[in-house]
């Protein structure tokens, strides 16, 4: 199976933000899962497309870089704008 291209990696993380809302978070996994049976080796295109999209990344609560942060992440809705 092909590794789904920039936009439509962007249209499910952006799907799931919506379904959540700005309250709620979703790990980034979950944009995988929806979009590859092997979906541990797309997680670096996850996060490289997440940092490009008006979502907020955190880890334990804590803003960071979706493209620097070690180990698990959220993502949610950025509503700073």
């Amino acid at each position: 199976m092909p590794t789904p291209d920039d936009t439509t990696i962007a249209a499910c993380l952006m799907a799931l933000a919506a379904e959540r809302g700005s309250a709620r978070s979703f790990c980034p996994s979950e944009a995988a899962r929806r979009l590859a049976t092997d979906w541990r080796p797309l997680m670096p295109e996850i996060r490289r497309v997440a940092a490009t999209l008006p979502l907020r990344a955190t880890q334990k609560g804590a803003p960071v870089d979706p493209l620097t942060a070690r180990g698990p992440i959220r993502l949610s809705l950025d509503e700073t704008d």
